[in-house]
């Protein structure tokens, strides 16, 4: 009867400006899509040059490369009798977008460019490309040459259109459209599109998946219809790690759900669907078809050619199925680790090097290595040639064969404890403890020498000796002595991670890894270049509330009983001197404030929005049963003092996984000054007359309370 349609969603591990491995990955998910029957194939935004090609898609090669690529793709007998649908960038009228090019036995159908650009948060299309604001309007597009001679067209439509093949209708959402509240998906859905197309380049917040999933649900449940949805995984050579989740929808209802976090470079997903259940759905909603009846018309591509056969009353249709999602603690567990891998295997070194202290921090980074060659050898398990392949290039041998994690963790992780006086014995053997259960290569060395003999410098320059403050020190004494510690530690993790394969006779070097959390990066709480400026940092984009969970979570999924009483210490930075022979520094003490509140803060900052006067506003009210209006202010004055007295160490923060949407990153996220005044009198002095009302409103409303 022709109404059995199979349809492909694609999530590719696309990498920017590797137009060489981009090629393979696409011709490898449409060669897999075609294998299962599929005659429609969605793939990624921008996937043949990759999302992340910022500033380079400026130049005129990004363009000429991926003509070049689109070439060999229309060439490709593996692109015959499919639909093939693919993202790039296109110069049209010397306009530079961000297309879709649609193609089907080396014709080009349609050139959709996208029209609205995601231009917030990590994104900035907008520099880049224009959005189309032709609605439903199509123009003639002139392809370059080399495009001519493989297709044998000299123009091909580009603009706003849906392609009508023999059976059904397909309109194009390109990744922001989704999530834009004038989304096309309505207005085609009313103009009898069937199929709505979605190329995403969405990247991974914790949280964030089951909004993605309840956008695409909601777009067919009130208008009927199948969406697919296709998306980037991978890191792509930048902070943000994309999740895959290539979905396929129905009538509001999940069909087929992808893998979030995977080391396959090439996933597709595919489903059978029967387009009279999206008829039959339709034919009841009143409203919609009212106002159908009423919509203008867009432009139809027609196409001969069907997605679905003649015959297939047989031919079974996928069923609805229940979105599993994953816990806060399995995304922190897997996807920095996925991001760590594409890293490891891109940068073409041997392994990291991980300063562990035996506190929460490192502790969580070691844990996500660990959970990284859990996920290498599950892969290799399961026949992933690709990562059997970049394994036996980390570890320099073509035999190896990754089958235990703690092995394979010994092979490519060093950690390294590294003591000075005033560290204690309790964080040494916990760091001990823990490297021995995850099975890295672990180092202890003390530092007390290398810290010495630089204040001796210092003390020989100037005749003067700094003390600590429990020594009669003053606190810019006390902070420079810290800061001695903490910067020395850098200078030996580059050096261990350079040097430490080539003692143990083996070839490389290492990635250093660093451990400060988003909510000390927000708060300031780090010494600049310390330990915290790494090559890569998994956990920058993490709360320490969460890290907290995630520990626990490592406990009882990998058994890793060192963390108990990792959990159990109160956190410290230990750069000050032990009193009895225990720690007597604590973070939170030295921050004035808890993480829980740094937390609160950052999402009131960032998500909210909030200035001073506003972030004090909404807090009187959030904290009213634990605090008065004037520690309100004391908490608010405070945080913003030393944010701001903090935020030059934004500019040299290593870059980390983004997985919170209060990240404090200056890179790109969070566009803010560096240099600020931190007396911020005028915003301070609208809070202080603010207490100032609220205290006597309650002496007015008490000494009414006392005359009644």
């Amino acid at each position: 009867m022709g109404r059995a349609v199979r349809l492909a969603a694609c999530a590719l591990n696309q990498w920017a400006l590797d137009f060489e491995g981009n090629a393979g990955r696409i011709l490898k998910s449409i060669e897999i899509a075609k294998g299962k029957g599929a005659r429609y194939r969605l793939g990624p935004e921008l996937e043949i040059c990759g999302y992340g090609c910022s500033d380079h898609y400026y130049e005129s090669d990004t363009l000429l490369h991926s003509f070049q690529v689109l070439a060999k793709l229309l060439e490709s007998p593996v692109t015959q009798d499919i639909i093939c649908d693919v993202g790039m960038p296109v110069m049209h009228k010397n306009v530079r977008y961000n297309c879709r090019v649609i193609f089907l036995n080396k014709k080009i159908l349609l050139i959709r460019p996208k029209i609205s650009l995601a231009n917030a948060g990590n994104y900035r299309e907008l520099r880049w490309f224009t959005p189309w604001s032709k609605a439903r309007h199509v123009e003639e597009y002139f392809l370059p040459r080399i495009i001519q001679e493989v297709t044998g067209q000299d123009t091909v439509p580009f603009g706003d259109a849906v392609l009508a093949t023999k059976d059904t209708c397909l309109g194009t959402e390109i990744c922001e459209e989704l999530w834009a509240p004038n989304s096309p998906h309505i207005e085609m859905g009313l103009d009898g599109v069937e199929i709505f197309t979605n190329s995403s380049g969405s990247h991974h917040v914790l949280r964030k998946a089951h909004t993605r999933v309840d956008l695409v649900n909601s777009a067919t449940a009130k208008n009927g219809g199948i969406y697919i949805l296709a998306n980037q995984k991978g890191c792509d050579g930048d902070r943000l790690y994309y999740d895959g989740c290539a979905m396929i929808s129905m009538n509001g209802e999940t069909i087929a759900q992808g893998s979030q976090f995977s080391l396959d470079d090439v996933e597709v997903l595919v489903a059978t669907l029967d387009l009279e259940d999206v008829r039959s759905y339709r034919a009841e909603i009143s409203s919609r078809n009212l106002a159908a009846s009423k919509v203008n018309p867009y432009p139809r591509i027609k196409v001969n050619f069907a997605l679905s056969c003649s015959d297939d009353v047989a031919v079974p249709v996928c069923m609805p199925i229940q979105w599993r999602h994953h816990s806060p603690e399995e995304e922190i567990c897997l996807g920095p680790a996925c991001w760590l891998w594409d890293y490891l295997r891109r940068s073409k070194q041997a392994g990291f090097l991980l300063p562990l202290s035996g506190g929460i921090d490192s502790s969580a980074t070691a844990c996500i290595v660990y959970s990284m060659c859990h996920q290498v050898c599950l892969a290799v398990k399961n026949g992933n040639a690709e990562v059997l392949a970049d394994t036996r290039k980390i570890v320099h041998d073509e035999t190896y064969v990754p089958e235990d994690p703690r092995e394979f963790c010994k092979r490519i992780f060093t950690t390294c404890y590294m003591a000075s006086e005033n560290s204690s014995q309790d964080t040494c053997n916990r760091a001990k403890l823990l490297a021995e259960q995850i099975g890295s290569y672990h180092i202890n060395l003390n530092i007390d020498a290398a810290v010495k003999a630089i204040v001796g410098i210092f003390s020989m320059v100037t005749g003067r000796t700094p003390c600590f403050s429990v020594y009669g020190g003053s606190s810019r004494e006390n902070l420079a002595l810290q800061n001695v510690q903490a910067r020395v530690r850098m200078v030996l993790s580059y050096l261990f991670a350079q040097l430490t394969l080539w003692t143990r006779g083996m070839p490389g070097g290492l990635l250093v890894l660093g451990s400060a959390n988003v909510d000390e990066s927000l708060r300031g709480y780090l010494t600049k270049y310390d330990c915290s400026s790494a090559d890569i940092n998994p956990i920058g984009g993490i709360s320490k509330t969460d890290l907290k969970n995630f520990i626990q979570y490592c406990i009882e999924n990998f058994q890793l009983t060192a963390l108990r009483s990792i959990m159990a210490a109160p956190p410290t930075a230990e750069l000050e001197p032990l009193v009895d022979g225990q720690v007597s520094q604590t973070d939170e003490a030295d921050m004035g404030m808890t993480y829980a509140e740094l937390s609160i803060y950052g999402k009131l900052r960032k998500i909210a929005k909030a200035g001073p006067y506003s972030m004090f506003c909404k807090l009187i009210n959030m904290w009213k049963e634990i605090c008065t209006p004037r520690e309100v202010a004391s908490k608010v004055k405070h945080f913003f003092r030393m944010y701001s007295v903090n935020r030059h160490k934004m500019t040299t923060l290593t870059p980390s996984y983004h997985a919170e949407n209060y990240s404090p990153d200056d890179n790109r996220f969070d566009l803010r000054p560096f240099l600020y005044n931190t007396s911020w009198s005028w915003q301070f002095r609208c809070i202080d007359k603010q207490v100032s009302d609220l205290e006597k409103k309650e002496e007015i409303s008490v000494v009414k309370d006392v005359e009644d």
